[in-house]
């Protein structure tokens, strides 16, 4: 199979993505080739976008939320054939033999490869994906409603775990990922507070259309400590303030890749036995768990369809917080 695809492109930190023509890849060994279907857009695109992220090789194809349907396979795939729906996340490749892969955490790994970032990603009408690493998704999902579990979903599930089984938890900023999360919480019997950008009304409706108990700013107390906190936002500012609503022994999770800088704080701010912690990338555990959720729990993910060449427009929407719920492109 050769030919050639469109493709946005970032070409350099800072530059608005373009419309490329590229040759259409080719699936070796473990690869899959899918016909991309849905594509999320996540903030991480725009740290990408920035010239945030270390280690950025240009040009590179963002988009690491794909939902494709393999139209090729190389000769070492197993469990998936051509014509099957697959998802792939954020966790590209890892090697399999450094510490953390030996001690089940490769999504620490060293040498780690990550879709959209460092390998090629799903802002195409085509995609490659190591298969290994690709999940099976729940059929009651759409292409566009799937395309957001697959990092929205996936790392505000690992942010949730790491949250502990806390009743009471404060969600920092009611985007793709909170808007997911919220729904599970709910469904595990948990209270949800949610936090959104200072008079964000629609954003704080939003979010007790989801099943909130409470809506508030971002720098307001809650009317009760949380039992843990969870910051989507890529807002460093958040910390103390989220330390602030927190209990004692309580626990703030930082879920984002990028943060702006953390301002220093009173230690009786951290003072009886608060942590706070980050959560980093996924392992493919997380993925099979997550989708068992995903395909127990119905959720309802709430999405904004964007066709392939109104990327920068999504990216842009995305950052002046102007989405509720997932922004998805569709080639």
């Amino acid at each position: 199979m050769t030919g050639t695809m469109s493709a946005m492109r970032l070409d350099a930190a800072g530059l608005a993505l373009s419309p490329s023509t590229i040759p259409r890849p080719e699936p070796r060994e473990h690869q899959v080739l899918l016909e991309v279907l849905a594509c999320g857009v996540c903030r991480t695109d725009l740290h990408l976008r920035d010239g945030e992220l270390p280690d950025t090789r240009y040009p590179i194809t963002p988009g690491h939320e794909i939902v494709g349907k393999v139209i090729g396979a190389g000769p070492r795939v197993n469990g998936f054939a051509v014509g099957d729906r697959v998802g792939v996340p954020w966790l590209g490749h890892t090697c399999g033999a450094c510490r953390y892969c030996l001690a089940g955490q490769e999504n620490l790994c060293e040498f780690a490869r990550f879709t959209g970032y460092t390998l090629d990603g799903g802002y195409a009408e085509f995609a490659l994906a190591d298969s290994r690493y690709c999940l099976k998704l729940p059929d009651r999902y759409s292409d566009a409603e799937a395309a957001p579990l697959l990092c929205a979903g996936l790392i505000g599930y690992r942010a949730y775990r790491a949250a502990g089984d806390g009743l009471n938890l404060g969600l920092y900023g009611f985007g793709a990922a909170a808007h997911l999360l919220a729904q599970v919480a709910k469904a595990d019997g948990r209270r949800v507070f949610a936090f959104t950008r200072p008079g964000d009304v629609e954003s704080q409706q939003f979010a007790r259309s989801l099943g909130a108990v409470w809506t508030g700013d971002s720098d307001t107390a809650p009317p009760e400590p949380v039992d843990a906190a969870i910051i989507f936002a890529a807002v460093g500012a958040l910390v103390p303030v989220a330390l602030r609503a927190t209990r004692k022994g309580g626990r703030v999770i930082c879920a984002g890749i990028h943060m702006s800088e953390i301002p220093s704080f009173s230690y009786d701010l951290l003072w009886g036995e608060r942590s706070v912690s980050s959560v980093a990338n996924l392992t493919r555990v997380d993925g099979a768990d997550f989708m068992e959720v995903a395909g127990r729990v119905h959720l309802h993910p709430q999405v904004e369809i964007y066709s392939l060449d109104r990327a920068n427009e999504a990216l842009e929407n995305l950052r002046r917080g102007a989405l509720n719920g997932a922004a998805v492109l569709t080639p």
